[in-house]
């Protein structure tokens, strides 16, 4: 199970988040601000938090920061009543993973929520060894017998996670979820794109294929 901090001041919201996360399977751990939150961090191992932006004493975007200052990798999802690109801009240039406005959709925290945790998965996991290919995911490289090869960000990502889950096949939107965000203006095309450009870099690769899986998406199968 995940253990989600909330970071909320108003005390109805606070009680129904942690309801909310309760009914989905999580277990909500809770804070009145900032600084309160960065007591709950000091004891408490956290998976996730979501913390509002409007909060005495330190507010979203101090606790945001302060964590991302300390190296806390912590996936947090804002969530504000404020709705001006100026302050989406600012959270997420404090270190924010997501932003919500409020009113909040409760499903759609939830699916936020389960994206970011299954990102922060393939983020855990730095490198990954398939036969004589190495894929390290802090430089963004595939690696084989001496030659690297640097991909842009989200080709990575894309291979990192076909590969990290061999022969389970993925959605199109699955893939635009959790390599591109909820947010993102592109379409599924896009996937498509990105699978073509891999095939052509590693289609001389033995040690793996991408397959598409015709109807459903694209599976990663290793040959090792």
């Amino acid at each position: 199970m995940f253990n989600i901090l909330v970071a909320e001041d108003d005390k109805n919201t606070r009680r129904l988040m942690a309801a909310v996360l309760k009914e989905n399977g999580f277990v909500p751990f809770l804070a009145e601000d900032g600084e309160q939150a960065l007591k709950v961090l000091d004891e408490q191992h956290i998976d996730l938090i979501i913390a509002d932006i409007m909060m005495p004493n330190v507010d979203g975007y101090e606790l945001t920061e302060q964590l991302r200052e300390c190296g806390y990798t912590v996936p947090i999802l804002m969530v504000t009543a404020k709705q001006e690109l100026a302050d989406k801009k600012r959270g997420f240039l404090s270190g924010a993973d997501d932003y919500m406005t409020k009113p909040v959709d409760e499903e759609e925290m939830i699916l936020r929520i389960r994206a970011l945790l299954r990102r922060a998965k393939i983020v855990s996991e730095h490198q990954l060894n398939i036969g004589k290919v190495t894929l390290d995911y802090d430089s963004l490289s595939v690696i084989r017998e001496g030659t690297r090869i640097t991909l842009p960000q989200k080709e990575f990502y894309l291979l990192f996670k076909l590969l990290a889950n061999p022969d389970r096949i993925f959605t199109r939107l699955q893939l635009m979820d959790e390599i591109w965000g909820m947010d993102s203006e592109t379409d599924e095309r896009t996937v498509t794109v990105h699978i073509n450009r891999l095939r052509d870099r590693f289609g001389n690769f033995p040690e793996f294929e991408i397959v598409t899986v015709r109807g459903l998406g694209y599976k990663a199968v290793r040959h090792e």
